[in-house]
């Protein structure tokens, strides 16, 4: 008779089975083998007691079969899931769903699948921890009742297909709220007085910046008047300045902590360009097992972590590989521990960090490819960075006087790289002279500049993330499906990296901050998130929160049929849409109204408006097809388009509209030497040839007059990590920009 070892994932049966050989059958559930049924609550609620009502999955039931099989000839059965409440949840179905009392099975843990973890975890078997198990329940039936309750109320209230989620419609608020703020921005003008000495002998220019004037200390925003800035710099020219304060002060940049969930989620967002979906699903592989120069092992340590705790051995294997590989100064004479700041953190965890320090991205590149690579390289440099000694700077600040002001000009040196060694520094040393006390410095330059202030940014996938985690909103876990649903939901979508609303999401945030303000509410839903850790801690009955949420919400839901007015925008037309046969109806958007599918979203038609005969007076004929041309309106104002769209997409600017071509002076078409326009499309401002279509040049950047020093390619001008430089179209290669 065999041992019965049971995994989620069929991956992971192969490696651990690698491992143990013939005394061992290795099988995958392939996820939750019961849950709730898809189409129906689910939930049985008599007498203050929720009794969900599994069922299993027609795909699962081949599984589960299996399962029962193997499980009634094997000699023990081990539940090996994930170490997380999901797992140990999987764990308690797996054991329910083959007939067996899940405490009395044994139930083996480990962070990482190497042969080493494995063996251990078979020695120390514990059992199903029914608190966790009771966790990850009271949340999977939370989020039932909030779904199958709230979603069809806010259907029948503003528009079919609509949904709300206890997680989701909490992180939906957070992205509407910054579209708010943009919104209603009012920028500030500004002026700063750009000044530029030069020392006696030596050739370079020293930027300073002006802290003081008459005694008045002077900040990013004090100068908001043209003449005053006018009068400072009219002065500063008259004056004579010499060097008042020499300021030498050495500091340190500490190591950054290994990853976590939300943190490899972030870096990979602005590193690697992964979604966090697709950062998920490679470290799954990496975690589940890949090939190496030792076999099929896993390679990186479990990814749903929100700990930064480090095994003891791991810290040890690290040092030993930086005093080998960089020398002796680069280890710390301690190693490095790092504390959790994320709330609920689970500190029986590891932080995320490779299983095998010998496995470098080096010899990795042999066994990894694409996506596998360059996240197994961005986890490893990461935790041997994370265990080096820190990176230490001379930072200079040099006051320069005169009789009305002070100005101010800084430089730094790198004194010793530290983990930079690893990690590169982007930074580069501003090298200043040497200078001395009451030395004389000439004023070369001295020019106001105008600005205004910005406003916020949308969010990213990782800022959004990284503002989930601060808030105690989700759990690493829900990160990226929470993302993935609010954009599959056509919610928001993402441009350019930047998560915008979409008009139906201010419509649910308002309906919701009205009537259910608890569900989009950030405080609340990390309260909740925090009572669902003190369940897992045996601090909290699952059947009590569960009654004291599900009472005060359907209450509210049962006065909302009658209360709430309903907002729906669509005025039913009679006729019917040419793609789906649904009944077309006439909407309201910021942009006006419009005629569109009752189906939507599934279904996107848009009637297009028909030409009239005072529209085709006004406005001419199109000089493509020969029909008319008619004013529509869009995101970027009013504009003349072929009222024989979609079959004809010609369009015309009308005078003081943004689409107005602008052309780049001086700059030509690299490929046919026309003029460059700047344009305005649906994603926003673009370059493109004024010869297309017959030339299909474009650039996301404003083109320039250089050349690429690396493939002579045009270079454009674009803001890289705050810092203006230049980037070759074709090639990508960047270099300083010449002219600031």
């Amino acid at each position: 008779m065999k041992n019965l070892i049971i995994v989620e994932s069929p991956a992971k049966a192969r490696t651990i089975k690698n491992f143990l050989g013939g005394a061992y059958n290795v099988i995958a559930s392939k996820g939750h083998i019961r849950d709730l049924p898809k189409h129906t609550f689910g939930i049985k609620i008599e007498n203050e007691v929720f009794t969900p009502e599994y069922t299993i999955d027609a795909s699962h039931k081949e599984v589960v079969s299996e399962l029962k099989k193997l499980a009634k000839d094997a000699k023990e059965i081990y539940i090996a899931t994930d170490e997380d409440r999901e797992g140990e949840a999987i764990g308690y179905h797996i054991a329910t769903a083959i007939g067996k009392e899940p405490s009395k099975l044994p139930r083996i843990v480990f962070h990482e699948i190497t042969q080493k973890a494995i063996e251990e975890a078979l020695k120390n078997p514990r059992h199903i921890d029914m608190d966790r198990v009771n966790a990850q329940q009271a949340r999977r039936l939370l989020d039932r009742i909030v779904g199958y309750r709230l979603s069809p109320l806010i259907a029948s209230k503003i528009q079919k297909g609509l949904s709300a989620g206890r997680v989701q419609s909490s992180a939906l608020k957070i992205v509407v709220d910054r579209e708010k703020e943009i919104l209603n921005f009012i920028p500030i003008t500004y002026y700063t007085i750009d000044s530029i000495f030069k020392k006696s002998g030596d050739k370079s220019d020293i930027e300073a910046e002006l802290v003081e004037f008459k005694g008045k200390k002077i900040g990013k925003l004090t100068l908001q008047d043209s003449t005053e800035a006018g009068e400072i710099v009219s002065a500063l020219k008259r004056e004579s300045f010499s060097i008042k304060n020499i300021e030498t002060k050495r500091r340190k940049t500490p190591t950054p902590p290994p990853f976590m969930t939300s943190t490899l989620q972030q870096s990979a967002s602005s590193q690697l360009g992964f979604s966090p979906s697709r950062t998920m699903q490679t470290a799954q592989k990496l975690y589940e097992g890949v090939m190496t120069h030792k076999g099929s092992m896993g390679v990186i340590t479990y990814m749903r972590t929100d700990s930064l705790n480090i095994a003891k051995i791991a810290q040890d294997e690290a040092r030993a590989c930086i005093a080998k590989s960089y020398g002796k100064e680069y280890v710390p004479a301690k190693p490095k521990v790092y504390a959790t700041k994320s709330k609920g953190a689970q500190e029986a965890h590891e932080a995320i960090r490779p299983t095998l320090m010998d496995f470098t991205p080096q010899i990795a590149a042999r066994y990894l490819k694409g996506d596998e690579l360059k996240l197994y390289t961005l986890i490893y440099k990461r935790f041997l960075a994370s265990q080096m000694q820190d990176a230490e700077f001379e930072s200079q600040n040099i006051l320069i006087g005169c009789g009305v002001a002070q100005l101010k000009i800084s430089g730094r040196k790198l004194v010793f790289d530290g983990f930079y060694h690893v990690l590169g520094n982007e930074d580069k040393d501003k090298l200043l002279p040497e200078f001395s006390l009451n030395e004389k410095v000439k004023l070369e330059k001295c020019a106001s500049s105008k600005h205004e202030t910005e406003p916020p940014a949308r969010y990213s996938e990782a800022s959004l993330i990284k503002t989930l985690e601060s808030l105690g909103i989700g759990r690493p876990s829900t990160y990226a499906p929470t993302i993935s649903l609010l954009t599959s939901r056509e919610y928001i979508s993402i441009e350019k990296k930047q998560i915008k609303p979409q008009e139906i999401a201010f419509k649910v945030v308002e309906l919701l901050e009205a009537h259910f303000n608890e569900i989009v509410d950030s405080k609340f839903t990390a309260n909740l998130e925090e009572r669902l850790d003190a369940i897992a801690d045996s601090k909290q009955d699952w059947q009590q929160l569960l009654w004291e949420f599900y009472e005060p919400f359907i209450q509210k839901i049962s006065e909302g049929k009658t209360n709430i007015a309903s907002q729906k925008i669509a005025i039913p037309l009679g006729e019917f849409c040419p793609l789906c046969g649904k009944e077309l109806v006439q909407r309201k958007s910021r942009f006006g109204e419009f005629v569109g599918c009752s189906g939507y979203p599934k279904c996107k038609y848009i009637k297009r408006e028909q030409a009239k005969d005072t529209e085709v007076e006004s406005f001419g004929v199109c000089e493509k097809c020969g029909k008319s041309m008619v004013k529509k309106r869009g995101r970027n104002g009013e504009f003349l388009a072929c009222s024989g769209y979609p079959e004809c997409k010609n369009t015309k600017a009308l005078n003081g509209s943004k689409l107005q071509p602008k052309i780049l002076e001086g700059i030509k078409c690299p490929k046919c030497g026309d003029n460059i326009l700047e344009r305005m499309g649906r994603r926003g401002k673009f370059y493109g040839c004024g010869n297309y279509p017959k030339c299909d040049f474009i650039a996301n950047f404003p083109p320039t007059k250089y050349t690429c020093p690396k493939c002579k390619g045009v270079m454009a001008r674009r803001t890289f990590r705050k810092k203006p430089i230049l980037e070759c179209i074709a090639c990508k290669e960047r270099i300083d920009d010449p002219e600031v």
